[in-house]
């Protein structure tokens, strides 16, 4: 599972990848967002925050897998 944070600026993407094993993932997903935009929100930042099935990271290696799709996508 991984997210992304889109800035006001088109040119600024950022990807944090969690790899929780033996978790229900979705739930993990969850709540990592609504903390994530809630403390970003505090520092008084907006954006886009976006739960992304497909990808993999292997080592320093992002793979990306067929049906790559958008779990999750919040505006904040």
């Amino acid at each position: 599972m991984s997210w992304e944070f889109k800035s006001p600026h088109p040119h600024f993407l950022s990807m944090i990848v969690l790899k929780p094993d033996g978790l229900d993932q979705s739930t993990i997903e969850d709540i990592v967002l609504k903390k994530l935009v809630q403390n970003l929100q505090a520092e008084g930042l907006k954006g886009e925050v976006a739960s992304v099935r497909g990808l993999d990271l292997d080592g320093k290696e992002l793979n990306v897998h067929d049906g790559l799709h958008v779990r999750r996508h919040q505006a904040f």
